[in-house]
């Protein structure tokens, strides 16, 4: 598929750029290789080949969930500058 200069005046105007006729000529170029490239991907063979979700093996290396004693309640209240209904009081941002 080749990009045309109306394309990406089209582009740009839908994403409120200005552009110059020469930026306009200059990115019709660019879009129209990077395309070129994707198109080259579709040549190739894949039917043998199986799907790659990583390129690197994943593992998880978060800690277990257990459950531990946390700080008591009432001294987080107690250092806190307000509370208010077993809550910490805070300003009003609208």
């Amino acid at each position: 598929m080749a990009i045309t200069k109306k394309d990406v005046e089209y582009i740009a105007n839908l994403s409120r750029l200005e552009i110059s006729d020469d930026e306009a000529g200059e990115y019709t170029k660019q879009l129209s290789d990077i395309l070129g490239h994707v198109n080259r991907l579709s040549e190739l063979n894949t039917e043998n080949v199986e799907p790659t979700y990583f390129v690197i093996d994943m593992k998880n290396v978060m800690r277990k969930d257990e459950v531990r004693p946390s700080v008591d309640r009432q001294k987080v209240f107690d250092a806190a500058p307000s509370v208010e209904n077993g809550g910490f009081k805070v300003p009003k941002i609208i």
